[in-house]
């Protein structure tokens, strides 16, 4: 396994090396809710955009 890919059973626990596994598989709802996740975040027109930037506002 090469550096900088995916995640190692040295480092982590079974249960970090399943979650990871189930976020990067798009037959698992892990996947595709991590996807409509960052899309949200990435809409202007949808409120979870406007609700994971509030704390960037309060910064200014």
């Amino acid at each position: 396994m090469s550096k900088g890919h995916g995640v190692s059973e040295y480092t982590h626990k079974q249960r970090q090396l399943d979650d990871y596994a189930n976020q990067h598989n798009p037959n698992n709802q892990a996947y595709w809710d991590n996807l409509n996740n960052h899309s949200n975040q990435c809409n202007p027109n949808n409120d979870e955009y406007w609700h994971s930037r509030e704390n960037d506002e309060d910064d200014e």
